[in-house]
């Protein structure tokens, strides 16, 4: 049996197909968290919007066109779910910061003890994450979620200028001075 392309799945999620809304979320759960935790810049509030993107999927699959990809139309979704999320919250996290000065929310919590070899490669490896996530959350929230739509995602710069409902160019711009920001950013970390 030949497995339904993304966009006959949200038709039939449409007619309220449970088990292709099902596959839909299955496809693209860790892809919608990765994106809104990118934009976000924490796990909690990344599940929820994420959550919410698929609740509101749900909702209005029958609004889908298809004049362009589902990962597209989708997309958009999460990313102003992400953007109304930041600004519902913004005034929140000026009043009570979410940690106290002398916490540092990088901290990796405790792993337990491993046998596998390498522990220093480990370690380097998720300093290397964190300088990476600390250097796209200091990016534009545009030139963010464009960075990240086309490395982790690898969508075109015209799919990215649908997710961000700008011009191509616009969007090409984002990517450009996105990659350029975290470029120079990382090298000055390098030099500390």
């Amino acid at each position: 049996m030949p497995e339904l392309s993304d966009e006959e799945l949200c038709r039939k999620a449409a007619a309220r197909d449970r088990g292709a809304f099902d596959q839909l979320v299955e496809r693209h759960q860790a892809r919608a968290f990765r994106l809104a935790r990118a934009v976000l810049g924490n796990d909690a509030d990344a599940l929820d919007v994420s959550q919410d993107a698929f609740i509101r999927l749900y909702e209005s699959a029958h609004q889908f066109d298809g004049r362009s990809r589902f990962s597209t139309w989708f997309h958009r979704i999460l990313v102003n779910l992400c953007i109304d999320y930041q600004r519902r919250t913004k005034w929140w996290r000026r009043m009570l910061p979410l940690a106290s000065p002398d916490e540092d929310p990088q901290e990796p919590g405790i792993d337990p003890p491993s046998d596998k070899p390498g522990p220093d490669l480990e370690v380097m490896q998720r300093e290397s994450v964190a300088k990476l996530d600390e250097a796209l959350k200091r990016l534009s929230s545009n030139q963010r979620i464009a960075v990240m739509l086309q490395a982790q995602e690898g969508l075109s710069s015209r799919e990215i200028a649908a997710v961000l409902n700008c011009s191509e160019n616009t969007a090409r711009v984002h990517i450009f001075r996105g990659l350029t920001q975290l470029k120079k950013m990382l090298r000055e970390d390098q030099t500390r």
